[in-house]
This record gives structure tokens, C-alpha cells and sequence, in this order.
């Protein structure tokens, strides 16, 4: 039960009229703030009550009680500092709840409840609605929620609980923190691929710039190409007009036989015409002569014999052909002899 200098000091609040009056219009709403107030110091004793001047966001002061206390949430754990603001609109407005933290002690950072600077947002107060919700139900919740993932002590991995044996606030505040870790992670991960692409970047544009570079110069090669094509074309029709009109033969019929197109000018051309072709065919005669040894297909005497033969006759065959491809250099060649 509170002392009766607590409930004194409520009452006494709550009345007064001064320029130190709380913020608190509707007799109704100071009634109730009493009770809940009182309501907490039963099942919180070690809470204190006080009045200040509380700063909102948005610039303006109010007066307000405050409810100043720790918790202790666990044996193994460091009690926890809170102050309660009850609200100027409370019921209808939730409290404002701070976590202050010890001078060897601070808020672990991304506390799924708790922000660095001690302000308190749960699903409890997210979700309040009155009659439901009040402020010893409100520290009976950050109990709770303080036990899995105290604000001091990073303990994201909270021991499981079965669904069966949770309330669904607990079940709800047990979700959120869950959904805020992996969010973490998540934006961990998100932020290293950034980073990633964002190193990536200068590579990427070193490449572009390589790709274009390479583009001008394959558009350069095309238009080449196709201005030798275009010549190669010109010189086609010159070369189709020149046969057209020199020879007598080429008026769209096709010549009988290939050979004729390679017709000597005289009988000292056709003679060289035939001893090189022959030639050539010594030399191709003499390499499958060297295959067919090497496959065992020819004995080895009659390959010398053949050699032999074909030697002597390409040696004749090339005099032959020293002599028509520069008959005085073979003349005077023959009379130094």
C-alpha cells in the first residue's frame, strides 16, 4: 500500500493552480492518473513521483509527473533505470518512457525497444488503447520484454518459448524483435553489397569506356571494308567490261575447256608451261615415293631406282628449264664451257 505522504504529494499535484500547475485540464483524467499512478507504486515500490517541465518534438513544454525507478529484470543482469512521463492527454495518450543509461554502462546499439537516447517505443505503447492499457501493465511489458533483451547486455538470441505458453503481446513483442534483428542484417548485407557496387562502379566505366573505344574502332574497320568493297566492285565491272570487249570469245559462252584460258604466246612459252608442270609433278612423285617407304608399301631398292630415275630426268628438266627462261645467259654459259 503507498505511504500516505505518496499519496499526499498525487493529490497535492493535482490540485494545485499555481504557475507550477501540471498540464493535466479534466478532474476525470486526474482521477485516473491517480489511480494508476498508485496502482504502480503498489506493485512498483521502489519508484519514485516527482513533477518537471517536460521538451515535446515539436518545440512546446508541459508540466507533467514523472515516474522515476529501476527494474530488476534478472539476478545475472544490471537493474535498469527508467522514468515514466504520463502524458498531458493521458489515458488517451500513451506515456513517454526513457532508459537512462549508467555512466559504465550504455544502450547497446540497435536495441529493437530502446534508442541511444533512451526513448522507449514497444508494441505495448505502439498499440495503446485505453481502457486496455495502463501503466502497471505497461512495466509488467518492459519487464518482459527487458528479460529477453535487456538494453544493457546484447542478447538478440532470446531463449524460445512454446506459442501455447506466451500471451499474444508477449508473442507480438517477441515478433518485433525478431523482425528488427533480421532487418538489421538485412540492411548489414544490403549496405556490403553497396559498398561492392559502389567500388565496382570506376571498373565498370573503365569497361565502358573500352567498349566504346573498341565500337569507333570497328565502325571505322566497317566503313573501310565497305569502301575496299566498293572499290574491289568498281575494278570487277572495269575487269567484266575489259573481257567483254577484248575477247571475242567471252560473249556469254563458256569456254570448253578450262585449259585454253592458260593458251601460250609462243612455243618458247609453251615448252616452259609444260616443263613446269612437269616438274611439279616429279616433285610430287618423288614425296609419295617418300611415303610409301615409310609405310612399307615400297621396298627400299625399288625406291632408290624410282629416286633415281626422276632425278636424272628433273635434272635434265631444269637445264631445260634455265635455258628457256633465259636462253643468252644459257648461250654464253655453253661457249665459256
Amino acid at each position: 500500500m503507498p505511504s500516505s505522504s505518496l499519496i499526499e504529494f498525487i493529490d497535492t499535484a493535482l490540485s494545485c493552480t499555481s504557475d507550477y500547475a501540471l498540464s493535466y485540464s479534466d478532474s476525470k483524467q486526474k482521477w485516473l492518473i491517480r489511480k494508476h499512478l498508485l496502482s504502480l507504486i503498489q506493485d512498483y515500490p521502489t519508484f519514485t513521483l516527482s513533477t518537471d517541465t517536460f521538451f515535446h518534438d515539436d518545440g512546446t513544454t508541459v508540466n507533467l509527473l514523472q515516474a522515476t525507478g529501476h527494474l530488476h529484470v534478472a539476478n545475472h543482469t544490471p537493474s535498469i533505470p527508467l522514468t515514466i512521463w504520463i502524458h498531458e492527454n493521458y489515458p488517451l495518450m500513451p506515456p513517454m518512457v526513457y532508459v537512462l543509461s549508467y555512466s559504465t554502462s550504455s544502450i547497446h546499439q540497435d536495441h529493437p525497444f530502446v534508442h541511444s537516447s533512451g526513448a522507449t517505443s514497444s508494441p505495448y505503447l505502439q498499440t495503446w488503447e485505453f481502457p486496455r492499457c495502463n501503466l502497471t501493465e505497461l512495466v509488467h511489458n518492459l519487464v518482459r520484454i527487458f528479460s529477453r533483451d535487456h538494453p544493457f547486455v546484447h542478447s538478440p538470441a532470446a531463449s524460445f518459448t512454446h506459442p501455447s505458453l506466451t500471451s499474444k503481446m508477449e508473442a507480438v513483442d517477441r515478433l518485433s524483435g525478431m523482425l528488427h534483428y533480421d532487418t538489421i542484417v538485412l540492411l548489414a548485407q544490403t549496405e556490403d553489397e553497396m559498398e561492392d557496387l559502389y567500388n565496382l562502379q570506376p571498373e565498370m566505366v573503365k569497361r565502358n569506356d573500352i567498349t566504346a573505344s573498341m565500337i569507333v574502332e570497328l565502325e571505322h574497320e566497317r566503313m573501310n571494308l565497305t569502301h575496299k568493297v566498293k572499290n574491289l566492285m568498281n575494278q570487277a565491272d572495269v575487269l567484266v567490261n575489259w573481257l567483254r570487249v577484248n575477247d571475242a570469245k567471252s560473249h556469254g559462252k563458256k569456254l570448253e575447256d578450262d585449259d585454253i584460258a592458260f593458251v601460250a604466246g609462243d612455243e618458247d612459252s609453251r615448252l616452259l608451261i609444260e616443263s613446269l608442270a612437269t616438274d611439279s609433278a616429279i616433285e610430287d612423285s618423288m614425296y609419295a615415293l617418300d611415303k610409301a617407304v615409310e609405310q612399307g608399301v615400297v621396298s627400299f631398292d625399288a625406291y632408290l631406282k624410282q629416286v633415281r630415275m626422276l632425278a636424272r630426268e628433273q635434272f635434265f628438266l631444269r637445264a631445260k628449264l634455265v635455258k628457256l627462261r633465259d636462253p643468252l645467259a644459257f648461250s654464253i654459259g655453253l661457249e665459256r664451257d
